[in-house]
């Protein structure tokens, strides 16, 4: 039942959304087809509800308490990766809340902050640029072209989200910077990647500029890239391997970690000051 309430709502949902859509656009799909789906829907929303219920039960009958046994349920039930993209969602909303408010997260008294949002501050400004012109573009064009205006609402929604998508980016790299204390070197990229490196384990730490990184959070024979714009220049050497979480759930192991500061001087003088 387990796999079965899985794959239902990953199959229904979509087609939920879809009517929802033609709905909202003034069409109105055949009887038929509506009765189906919604009875599909409600289906599903049983069988998840009853999935979740026995899985519950299973935790209590365990010894855990009930708000345990419920986080226990959901964690079993929903994906990694669909829990962690909604905890993406989540902290993207309080990031822009921080940033608004000139308040940054996990940044403790007399702690080393170090940014990275600098370099890539161009990029996100096109990005922010393009997508506003794109929503009152597609609007304009929409309107001028008699579409419907549920259609223009939904369409308008989505832009105005990507609009929102880049500034909480911004804002979750801005108020997230790396992290030097006294017991760690917290790395991190926006509310998409945290990583805790206990001081101890590291064994020396360099500046190495490298401008041709494959990704933003990469992992590839033991080296971690933590790139902004495609660029490194920090390499931190442990002396053994720490797990790395990557994104989406991914765990890894790495011993090498290359990272971007805007001023890279601040790791390197934050990480040379012995630790009293």
């Amino acid at each position: 039942m387990f796999r079965v309430a899985r794959a239902a709502l990953l199959a229904v949902l979509p087609a939920e959304l879809l009517l929802v859509v033609l709905t909202a656009a003034g069409v109105r799909p055949p009887g038929p087809v509506l009765v189906v789906v919604e009875v599909a829907v409600v289906a599903v929303l049983l069988l998840e509800a009853v999935t979740l219920l026995r899985l519950f039960r299973a935790a209590r009958r365990g010894g855990a308490g009930r708000r345990a046994a419920l986080g226990t349920a959901v964690r079993e039930l929903v994906p990694v990766p669909v829990r962690r993209l909604i905890g993406f969602e989540a902290r993207n909303v309080a990031a822009l809340l921080l940033w608004v408010t000139r308040r940054r997260h996990g940044v403790p008294p007399g702690a080393t902050a170090v940014p990275y949002v600098r370099e890539q501050s161009s990029m996100l400004l096109v990005l922010l640029f393009a997508a506003v012109v794109e929503t009152v573009a597609v609007e304009l064009l929409l309107g001028a072209l008699g579409v419907p205006s549920g259609v223009r609402t939904v369409v308008l929604v989505l832009d105005a989200y990507a609009v929102v998508l880049v500034l909480a980016l911004w804002a979750a790299c801005a108020t997230r910077p790396h992290v030097v204390t006294e017991g760690e070197l917290r790395v991190r990229y926006g509310v998409h990647f945290d990583l805790r490196v206990p001081r101890e384990l590291i064994s020396s730490v360099r500046l190495a500029r490298a401008y041709d990184e494959r990704g933003t959070v990469t992992v590839a024979d033991g080296r971690l890239g933590v790139a902004v714009s495609s660029q490194t220049n920090v390499v931190v050497e442990l002396s053994e391997p720490v797990t790395v979480v990557r994104p989406l759930g991914r765990r890894e192991r790495a011993r090498v970690i290359r990272l971007f500061a805007d001023s890279p001087a601040l790791v390197l003088d934050a990480l040379r000051t012995p630790v009293p």
